[in-house]
């Protein structure tokens, strides 16, 4: 009886954080599901679509008017680059600290476990929320770096002379280059902004939720291009 008492307690705490962690991953996809269709009807809705136009814009300014814009391009692309890398090295930090707390897992599991869950199911579940955080800031680091690596090949193309674009060096091509940086750029932000609900997850099933809705209600008013 006692057993499988403990079953029961063990099976209901799993389903809880398993139907929270799905509900929350339905309420992301439903979202950029909205934004992707709400893209398609009407193109300037989002501040990305927005953003990548105007890094277009740039590209074509910058190359129409090389030898007066040339340090303005290498400035910009400077400042990309220094703030991708602090976010990168952020992103490691972040990484080194939750494995170091990662050797108390049971006692940070038995701090935060809810009432009448077992000490096992906290272990267990301690442990796929810390590896889930831990891939959350992986995603980061890995998207910042690949920012770099675009704005650096930027910085190259930029300031080829006229003559190259005959070759393929087109300002369309090098702004492909540069709105490639910027999406990666944008996606290791959102690493960041999720890792928000991993958190709040550590203090319950329902606090994921909750903390995903709210996220994704600030990530709205984020998202919208302002208007005119």
């Amino acid at each position: 009886m006692i057993e499988r008492f403990y079953n029961y307690l063990v099976e209901r705490f799993l389903l809880q954080d398993l139907i929270a962690f799905a509900v929350s991953s339905l309420l992301v996809f439903l979202y950029y599901l909205y934004l992707h269709r709400r893209t398609r009807y009407q193109p300037d809705f989002t501040l990305h679509a927005l953003n990548a136009r105007v890094r277009f814009r740039w590209v074509e300014m910058v190359m129409a008017n090389n030898s007066k814009m040339d340090i303005l391009a290498v400035q910009t692309l400077r400042n990309s680059v220094m703030a991708s890398n602090f976010m990168a090295s952020t992103a490691v930090l972040v990484i080194i600290g939750i494995l170091t707390l990662s050797e108390n897992t049971q006692e940070l599991a038995i701090a935060w476990k809810p009432v009448l869950q077992t000490e096992n199911t906290s272990n267990v579940l301690c442990l796929v929320k810390q590896s889930l955080l831990i891939l959350d800031f992986f995603i980061a680091f890995y998207c910042f770096s690949m920012a770099i690596r675009f704005f650096n090949h930027v910085g190259y193309m930029i300031n080829l002379p006229a003559d190259t674009i005959m070759h393929g060096f087109s300002p369309k091509q090098i702004g492909a280059y540069l709105n490639r940086a910027g999406t990666y750029y944008t996606l290791g932000m959102r690493a960041f902004f999720f890792c928000l609900p991993l958190v709040f997850w550590f203090f319950g099933p329902w606090s994921l939720v909750l903390s995903t809705i709210l996220l994704i209600a600030s990530l709205y008013s984020l998202d919208r291009a302002p208007a005119c």
